[in-house]
Formats: structure tokens, sequence, C-alpha cells
């Protein structure tokens, strides 16, 4: 299960694997201003991601269990020179927003607390001030001139295009949240669907075992035991 159905997280690219770096179970995204991925953590495992970032950029990020006994992982998340930024125990979701330096930023998902159950776990990744934006915007400034005669300047119009696209980026960062909320819910519904069908077979079985001693005893006080002795 994970956002979407189970046959659904079958159709994942196969690429998202190929991001692997040489240590096992660590990750390296590309410096993308959005990402969000799905996977399966077993039972007894912990698995690491890497995230290179710049200084003075933003980097949020929000987890998200959607299944799994307890609902609930370990999340650590590390600086480049190896601190402890953020930990979370057995927390089922979590938002955090740290202000980044140069370097490799390591967040860690743990579920080496359960011997059993394995967590389906949906993350968020959301980069800012990454330098794109600031490439554009020195980009725009090579036109800015002659304009003192518009009533509206280029940049106004910057601006007010990097406000749309601010909002319209954090619209899709809660639909995609809502999104996940609607898939962990489910996932419960479907599990005490289960549950309830299971344990209405049990109460089924033993009505019909129970009614059928019942007959069988009454049936037994009734019987003729004159016939036995002949």
């Amino acid at each position: 299960p994970g956002p979407w159905p189970r046959w659904l997280l079958s159709l994942l690219p196969l690429g998202c694997f190929a991001l692997l770096l040489p240590p096992p179970g660590a990750a390296e995204f590309s410096p993308s201003l959005d990402s969000d991925f799905t996977f399966t953590l077993p039972a007894g495992r912990k698995e690491c991601f890497y995230q290179p970032m710049r200084k003075e950029a933003s980097l949020e990020l929000e987890y998200q269990v959607l299944d799994g006994a307890g609902l609930d992982v370990d999340f650590h998340l590390l600086s480049p020179k190896g601190e402890t930024l953020v930990f979370d125990e057995r927390k089922s979701d979590g938002v955090h927003t740290v202000e980044t330096e140069d370097g490799d930023y390591m967040f860690c998902f743990d579920n080496t607390f359960s011997t059993i159950s394995e967590k389906v776990i949906f993350f968020e990744l959301i980069l800012d001030n990454m330098g794109e934006d600031g490439q554009d915007q020195e980009d725009w400034k090579k036109y800015v001139t002659g304009t003192d005669l518009l009533d509206m300047k280029l940049e106004d119009i910057l601006e007010s295009i990097n406000s749309v696209k601010a909002r319209l980026s954090k619209s899709v960062q809660i639909q995609t949240l809502l999104r996940a909320f609607e898939a962990r819910d489910r996932n419960i519904q479907e599990s005490n669907f289960d549950r309830v069908n299971f344990w209405s077979m049990v109460n089924l079985g033993v009505m019909v075992v129970v009614s059928a001693v019942q007959v069988y005893m009454l049936k037994s006080l009734f019987e003729d035991k004159r016939k036995s002795r002949t």
C-alpha cells in the first residue's frame, strides 16, 4: 500500500532504485525543488538517504507512515558534519524544516524496533533557494532597462510570477500530503474491514457448533431408553 493501491505501487519507475549510492541502503536525489517517494521498510531494518544541499538554502521534509503495525517509525536527520538535527522516536508523521549549508544531509527511517511488521513510508522533499531562482532573477534584470515609462515594471511582473509560482507549489504540496493522509486512512479502514469479517466468521462458526450441540443434547433427553434394555 501507499498513496496508491498495492497494484499501482508495482508500476513505480525502476529508475528510483538507480539512485542508490555505493553504501547499502543509501540514496541520493538530484537537487529538484519538490520530490516525493514511497517505499517499504522491512522489519528490523534501517534505510538512509542523502540529499546534497547548498549554503543558505532550505530543506523541508515531510514523512508519514502509511501502513504497518503501530504506524510508527524512528526518524533521524543529520547535518553534513554528522550532527543530529532532528530525532523523532516512534512517530507516525512529521514535518521538519532546516536552514542548510554546503554538503550532504542524511535522513534515516529506522524500523529496527519491530521484529515482525514492515512499514510503508511516504516522504516528500521540498528544496528552496537552491540557486536556480536567483539565476532566473539575474536573467530578468538584464532586460529591466528603459522601463521607467511603464506602469508595471518587469520587476513587478517577476514578483507576481514568483508569487503565483509559490502558491501553486504550495497547493501541490498540500494535495500530495492530503493524498498521503487519505492513503493511510484507507489502509486503516481496510484493515478494520478484514478484522470485522474474520471475527464475524469466527462468531458464525461458534454459533453453528453451539446450535448443533444443543440440538444433540435436547434430542438425547427425549430418547426412549427402554429400547436399549431389550
